[in-house]
């Protein structure tokens, strides 16, 4: 077998395997979804979702997580025509904005607790915490990845396999976006409606 050969294997068997954990990744967030959907009103006397959710927080989070949704794009497109400079400036911009929206997350479920809303008081908070927590995590990974990919760019360049990585970081980071828009929906839209 070819040089050219393996790698075109080992990109399809990569990419193959990137998505099957693309897919495992809905299966556990459509389980979250399903739990906090047939829990939200069991809120066993305490406050449901129209009297603790606060929509210029996850409007504001919303419109944080689709920027930098775009600005991964313009990294992708940045990559693609080997323009570094305005791929780490995106990168720089889609890192600051996923921290931004990472702190808007923690601050909001740190005011919960300190108001004694916390994920032990009710299976609504407790679904509520599950849900968009573990959304945050994912977060939270997409950010150590994307950290650990600009400082193999910065030490090796623009390597084909550092470029299949970043390919594979826009995916994983526009799933991120499309989850929050449902968390945004099902869970912030409908909580304050409902």
């Amino acid at each position: 077998m070819s040089e050219h050969a393996e790698k075109s294997e080992l990109l399809n068997r990569t990419t193959v395997g990137f998505w099957f954990y693309i897919m495992t990744d809905c299966m556990v967030f459509a389980s979250l979804f399903a739990t906090y959907v047939v829990l939200r009103d069991a809120t066993a006397h305490g406050p449901s979702g129209m009297e603790i959710f606060e929509m210029p927080t996850a409007l504001a989070e919303t419109i944080i997580l689709l920027t930098s949704s775009f600005t991964s794009g313009l990294a992708l497109i940045a990559v693609k025509e080997k323009k570094l400079r305005q791929m780490y400036v995106a990168l720089a911009a889609t890192f600051a904005l996923g921290l931004a929206f990472l702190a808007i997350e923690i601050s909001e479920f740190a005011k919960f607790v300190a108001e004694g809303h916390s994920w032990q008081q009710s299976a609504f908070l407790s679904a509520f915490f599950a849900l968009v927590g573990t959304h945050g995590f994912h977060i939270l990974i997409g950010l150590i990845w994307l950290f650990v990919l600009v400082w193999g760019i910065t030490r090796k360049g623009l390597t084909d396999k550092l470029t299949r990585q970043m390919s594979l970081f826009g995916m994983f980071w526009h799933f991120l976006d499309l989850v929050w828009i449902f968390i945004f929906t099902v869970v912030y839209l409908m909580g304050v409606a409902i």
